[in-house]
């Protein structure tokens, strides 16, 4: 059993909590993640906009077993997602990565990535260049710095959007058809990093429909269809293409 998540909003200093509890009988495991994200932490910030802690009890008499430091399993947990996604979605031949944002997301998408996949080429576009110039400088492998949002998308076969976007800065106009996007940034009903066209034009596919109606600005505010959940494509209950 797992709810969808409940968000407190931290309104005097832009922040919001997350609690995500989850219990699943098969393994007797019971446990939650609290998480934090804050909008508009500055370059020289040495506060990340995410940080994540992971509680385990003991379900028979929740008791507390462990505290874990959540942000490396948040990091890895959400690119490992994207890259299931990718998997069954991106185009046959994909050649051109592309990176929109250059935090924590960025680094571990980057990282399943460039594991799981072959590409020619890889993008990165981030609002603060220096930041994006740092992403380059630092991860093993070719990146290019785009200077432009519409540059790094431009013919790409992947996007990922991993960015604290609160208005789209991704246009329909500027996808190659047929691309495949892992919109991850947007997770608050009124934020979105995605356009009305893009989201309408695009074939939508969600990992969990509950919370994206609940959470999901791009969804919410474009009204856009959502076609499957990513577990019906695994199971073969709903085409991949």
């Amino acid at each position: 059993m797992q709810p969808v998540r409940t968000v407190v909003p931290v309104t005097k200093h832009r922040g919001y909590l997350g609690v995500m509890p989850a219990y699943s009988a098969a393994e007797d495991a019971l446990t939650t993640k609290l998480v934090t994200f804050y909008e508009d932490r500055g370059i020289t910030s040495v506060v990340p906009s995410h940080q994540a802690t992971v509680l385990l009890f003991e379900p028979s008499n929740g008791t507390l077993l462990a505290v874990m430091d959540g942000n490396v399993i948040t990091a890895k947990r959400t690119a490992a997602v994207s890259a299931i996604a990718t998997k069954f979605l991106k185009p046959p031949s994909s050649e051109v990565l592309c990176i929109l944002g250059a935090g924590v997301q960025a680094y571990s998408h980057y990282e399943i990535f460039t594991e799981q996949f072959s590409f020619k080429e890889v993008r990165i576009w981030n609002r603060t260049k220096e930041n994006a110039e740092k992403f380059a400088d630092t991860v093993q492998g070719e990146v290019r710095v785009c200077s432009s949002v519409q540059e790094a998308v431009a013919g790409a076969d992947v996007i990922i959007t991993v960015t604290l976007a609160t208005e789209p800065i991704l246009f329909g106009e500027w996808v190659k058809p047929g691309a495949h996007i892992n919109a991850v940034g947007a997770s608050r009903p009124d934020w979105r990093e995605l356009d009305d066209e893009l989201m309408k034009e695009a074939v939508l596919y969600v990992d969990s429909q509950e919370a994206a109606l609940k959470e999901s600005g791009d969804v919410l505010l474009s009204g856009a269809e959502i076609f499957a959940e990513l577990g019906e494509v695994i199971k073969g209950v709903k085409p991949a293409h």
